[in-house]
């Protein structure tokens, strides 16, 4: 539990500093990396810039470190109001490796990241152009001057940026001369690296500051432009649905008027005149196989469900403030330690009442359904971030913390949810009586095939998200900043809606062909929806993204098999309860022979 204040306190440190006229206002280095492949990013101090002869590191929350942050002192000295022009930072002789490596980062793109006071300030480390075709000309320039410009309300700064407007670079291509630099001999330079300050007053208050920097434009702005999409989705979804309810009603009342002409008797006699899934009523809630496993999926789609109710929930409180870097990840982290109860909860329970017996089994298999494939990924992604020397490399010290989070927290709580749920686990609510022999299953037209629902169950609920989609991932994999998390909960719940309405439209077909095997077909039918989800990452990466090299494609394939694994479980338990909840109504509602 102590473990557990210690994320919770890192998830929401942070407060408004107080300046005065002359203060000393820190401006920390962060990290450098290629524009279009956000998630690899390296140590500022990895390139050959102004550097203190010893580095000395902010300290930083889980959520920060999991964002790849590594905050160090700079040698830049800003003081609250007061303006600065053109003050040496540092003189620099660059060997002809080091001018290689600049060149090589500028050709990449490379951008860096500075944080003043919790702002985020971003710029290009240097200049590239590309021009004519015979003679073809490549330019390739180093920035050694920047212009700081930060606002300020009485004695709190409220944004801050970085300019080189009306600066010369410092050419690196072969054979340039010495505008902004000295050459020394042997392929070396010397460049000497200056920086301006200048403070601007602004009527906006700290308490609004993050509204300043959504509407900064470093980065491109695309998220507040699809409230037409979204409408359009929700309109179409609303009608799927309002077809799917009221055509399945109608054939339901059919049934029943059909069935209840003149019918007294109990549950047990056979129907020898009938068809259709009456006839089926001694087999329908046959337990299945592999029940273990079942009950584990639907234990850990409970849990995910309530971490992302609980996150949109968050959002919506605006407990997520851009500022604070990287708090998401240490609510998803705190978060999914406390909700392991949940999914121990519901599997062991479920799995008591449809007669399962190793339930330590079963509360292991919960307990790792879905931490092994984390792990495993997470294994793999890391290597790649260590050997490349990305920051978003875990040190030992994190990889501890969130070991001794799962061990400690996480693990446990599994089993007190296990033992909880095991202990007040009643009997099986079943309508009617289960047969020792159970009966034949005709043979099953091709359209009711296992796949065949999986591809309606799947891209129906699929095609309900797949707008917001793009925005989301736009944010996971880029460097936007979701604001809109109402439509966000708009969409979330329409997601769950459809997948239980399409779960309960699809079992009544399976039924009415007298096959009763929906308990693993009701999961998977919706829970397909994870397929469609890492297809569309894939389209997202080649089409949508720029997004290359092997440490970006490691880690975004990686955790968008992790994410689709996630939306299988979720929708799948979704899909598996509205289905249990439809089948007991109507053998409930039914006058049985």
């Amino acid at each position: 539990m102590v473990l557990l204040c210690v994320l919770i306190l890192g998830l929401f440190s942070g407060c408004a500093l107080g300046y005065k006229p002359g203060d000393n206002v820190t401006l920390y280095v962060n990290k450098v990396g290629p524009y279009h492949n956000p998630q690899e990013t390296y140590h500022f101090y990895t390139l050959p810039v102004c550097r203190p002869e010893k580095v000395h590191h902010k300290s930083l929350t889980l959520g920060e470190v999991l964002d790849g942050d590594r905050m160090a002192e700079s040698l830049y000295q800003i003081r609250f109001k007061e303006n600065m022009e053109k003050k040496t930072l540092c003189h620099l002789t660059l060997s002809e490796k080091q001018v290689d490596e600049l060149r090589e980062a500028i050709e990449s793109l490379y951008y860096f990241e500075f944080v003043l006071d919790d702002i985020p300030i971003w710029g290009f480390v240097g200049y590239i152009e590309e021009s004519g075709f015979l003679p073809h000309s490549h330019k390739v320039g180093l920035w050694t001057h920047l212009d700081f410009n930060i606002e300020y309300n009485g004695d709190s700064v409220i944004f801050a940026n970085v300019s080189v407007k009306d600066v010369k670079p410092v050419p690196l291509e072969e054979g340039a001369g010495a505008m902004g630099g000295v050459k020394v001999g042997g392929g070396s330079l010397m460049v000497t690296h200056t920086y301006s300050v200048r403070w601007f007053e602004s009527s906006l208050p700290h308490a609004r500051r993050a509204e300043r920097l959504r509407d900064h434009s470093f980065f491109p702005k695309t998220l507040e432009i699809h409230w037409l999409s979204i409408i359009n989705s929700l309109v179409l979804v609303v009608l799927l649905l309002g077809f799917v309810i009221i055509i399945l009603m109608r054939v339901l009342k059919n049934d029943f008027a059909r069935y209840n002409v003149e019918e007294d008797g109990t549950c047990d006699d056979i129907d020898q005149g009938d068809n259709g899934w009456k006839i089926i009523h001694t087999d329908v809630f046959r337990f299945p196989p592999m029940k273990s496993l079942l009950c584990a999926i639907l234990g850990v789609g409970a849990q995910f469900l309530t971490l992302a109710t609980a996150i949109i929930l968050m959002a919506l409180l605006g407990m997520f403030n851009v500022h604070r870097h990287g708090a998401i990840n240490s609510a998803a982290i705190v978060l999914y330690a406390l909700t392991s109860c949940v999914s121990g909860f519901v599997s062991c329970s479920f799995y008591t009442q449809i007669n399962g017996k190793r339930w330590v089994w079963n509360i292991i298999l919960t307990s790792s359904l879905f931490s092994a494939p984390l792990f495993f990924t997470w294994s793999v992604v890391n290597s790649v971030h260590w050997y490349s020397g990305s920051t978003q490399a875990l040190p030992a010290t994190t990889v501890f913390l969130l070991l001794g989070a799962w061990l400690l927290v996480g693990f446990p709580l599994t089993v007190i949810g296990g033992i909880v749920g095991k202990n007040r686990a009643g009997s099986f609510q079943a309508p009617c009586r289960t047969r020792n022999i159970p009966r034949q299953i005709p043979t099953q037209p091709w359209y009711k095939h296992a796949v065949v629902h999986m591809a309606i169950g799947g891209f129906l609920p699929f095609s309900a998200i797949s707008v917001e989609l793009y925005y989301i991932f736009a944010t996971v994999w880029g460097r936007e900043h979701y604001t809109l998390y109402g439509i966000l909960l708009c969409v979330y719940a329409i997601l769950l809606s459809v997948g239980a309405c399409i779960s309960v439209a699809l079992t009544y077909f399976l039924l009415s062909g007298e096959d009763y095997r929906w308990w693993w077909r009701s999961v998977l039918s919706t829970g397909s929806t994870g397929i469609f989800i890492f297809v569309y990452s894939v389209f997202y990466y080649q089409n949508r993204s720029s997004m290359s090299g092997l440490v970006q494609s490691t880690e975004f394939f990686g955790y968008s098999l992790l994410t689709a694994l996630v939306f299988s479980f979720m929708l799948g338990s979704v899909s598996f309860w509205a289905s249990l909840a439809f089948i007991r109504y109507i053998y409930r509602s039914l006058k049985m022979d």
